[in-house]
């Protein structure tokens, strides 16, 4: 059996693609700066004295312990289900 020989392939030249021209879009205005938030850190949960660590949190009552509850200046709330226990103020009666 003889192979035929093929024809030499012919290159097409490769066409580049065009820029188009696009519309130019005014300038957005600067975003103001995001406050950060201060990272959650395990040492602001304790206060260490000597060889004891007091909790500055208090923990939930329906979770137990392990679940902090969040300091909302007026309220202390768990995250994980939403018990909120409310602060009592001294002079609340002005």
């Amino acid at each position: 059996m003889s192979k035929k020989a093929e024809p030499p392939k012919k290159e097409m030249p490769k066409e580049e693609p065009k820029e188009e021209a696009k519309p130019e879009k005014p300038e957005k205005a600067a975003k103001p700066e995001k406050k950060k938030k201060p990272d959650k850190k395990i040492h602001m949960l304790y206060k260490v004295e000597g060889d004891k660590a007091t909790r500055l949190r208090p923990t939930c009552e329906r979770c137990g312990t392990g679940y902090f509850m969040a300091d909302h200046g007026n309220r202390f709330t768990c995250g994980h289900c939403g018990f909120t226990r409310y602060k009592h103020a001294e002079n609340e009666h002005a």
